[in-house]
């Protein structure tokens, strides 16, 4: 069968997409013939050779997988052959191994799907997973009505959109185009800022009447990022779920204190906080496909990709240039 290995991490020429082994089956593992695959961060953090929960080399950098079982163990009860299921090397004891035509896992590890949710979607779910969490787990004692996304044109920023507005919440967005724009307003954003032409804050207080947002969402980090707690409202908290230009410089403490008539609040956020919590975890995911289920959410598949195209992929996702999620299906 095929798959893509990494021998040697790098740039999107590190990918090798080559035969290897169909994998053994073990008692109560199920084999999943796949059809779809997602493309996103941990999978170039992999190829990079620079994930904190770096498999060992030669690595399959990919996390997410949606196909139909193939085969099943002979203690693996309640799943038939034929069945449409999602893995997430979330729900494996180590990340990456699902850039294969056919993926061996524990039965457990599976999410079982509705026949009528399409595998593409279903691939995608793994940032609406990121994004509940975000909006759910991340803010204050009080509900959030009101969201500031930092790059609501990305795979996690419009599932963000999207979950948020499902909410009733407010949702305010920052892009860099007008094409961007554009596909942030159709995901449910009620305002666009064009964050390299025009004062984040000052446009904030403008859309929401001088009050501030309840939780801006940022995972750009770098020099601007304390430039959030301008933007809050009382209670308001500043989430940081990665750091792409870096981290800031300046003292936190005492910029907090230049806002105590907000008592602003600071998070940073990880999906990482899951890997020993399977029933949250898996319970996120639950939720998510049955919003995909009926209709409540749909994501915005920007590019698709051949397995065998997979360093055209990884090229589109080092450019930043995609509106959603870039996804590959089996050749």
């Amino acid at each position: 069968m095929k798959a893509v290995l990494v021998h040697r991490p790098g740039g999107p020429d590190a990918l090798q997409y080559q035969d290897v082994p169909e994998p053994k089956l073990a008692e109560t593992d199920v084999l999943i013939r796949a059809e779809t695959f997602g493309v996103g961060q941990p999978d170039k953090l992999i190829r990079s050779g620079v994930y904190k929960w770096m498999p060992p080399l030669p690595a399959n950098p990919g996390n997410d997988v949606a196909g139909r079982i193939e085969a099943i163990g002979s203690d693996v009860r309640d799943i038939k052959v034929g069945q449409k299921v999602l893995l997430s090397a979330r729900d494996l004891a180590q990340r990456g191994g699902c850039y294969a035509e056919l993926v061996a896992a524990p039965a457990d590890a599976i999410h079982l799907l509705p026949e009528q949710v399409d595998l593409e979607a279903a691939v995608c779910l793994a940032n609406y997973q990121v994004a509940w969490a975000l909006l759910n787990e991340c803010g204050s004692a009080r509900r959030s009505k009101s969201v500031l996304v930092i790059g609501a044109a990305g795979g996690v920023g419009s599932s963000l959109v999207q979950l948020a507005k499902l909410a009733g919440m407010t949702v305010i967005g920052t892009v860099s185009s007008e094409e961007k724009a554009v596909f942030a307003s159709a995901m449910g954003a009620d305002g666009i800022i064009y964050y390299r032409g025009e004062d984040v804050v000052a446009r904030v207080r403008e859309l929401t009447d001088g009050r501030g947002v309840d939780l801006v969402l940022d995972h750009v980090g770098g020099p601007d990022f304390f430039s959030h707690l301008r933007a809050l409202a009382k209670w308001g908290t500043v989430v940081s779920y990665n750091a792409f230009d870096g981290l800031p410089t300046q003292n936190m403490m005492e910029e907090m204190r230049k806002h105590l008539d907000v008592c602003p609040a600071i998070r940073c956020f990880s999906f990482h906080i899951y890997d020993h919590d399977r029933e949250g975890r898996r319970a996120i995911m639950k939720r998510m496909i049955g919003h995909l289920a009926d209709g409540s959410i749909k994501p915005a598949i920007f590019a698709r990709f051949k397995l065998s195209e997979v360093r055209q992929a990884h090229e589109l996702l080092d450019s930043g240039k995609a509106l959603g999620k870039i996804i590959m299906t089996r050749d």
